[in-house]
């Protein structure tokens, strides 16, 4: 499938991979990437916590962490000023 082709058809492409098969992706009649269906250990699926144990791993982080600005709306005003 060309680059162009899978701009138009980018749905038929991720169809089939979803059903096992790998799909050529091709610039210039080169070829540049295979696209093939994801492993489910590398994504993290495997790896995911109980609400309770990741909830706390957050409340964790953020207690580890020190917030550049005193208080949320000095940092919501520094954050308007740069837009």
């Amino acid at each position: 499938m060309t680059a162009k082709e899978l701009k138009n058809r980018t749905g038929e492409a991720l169809r089939a991979v979803a059903e096992g098969r790998q799909v050529l992706l091709t610039r210039r009649g080169r070829p540049i990437a295979i696209m093939t269906p994801a492993e489910p250990s590398c994504c993290g699926e495997d790896d995911d916590l109980p609400y309770d144990e990741a909830w706390q791993d957050i409340e964790a982080a953020l207690r580890r962490t020190k917030p550049r600005e005193s208080t949320w709306k000095r940092a919501m005003d520094l954050s308007r000023r740069r837009s």
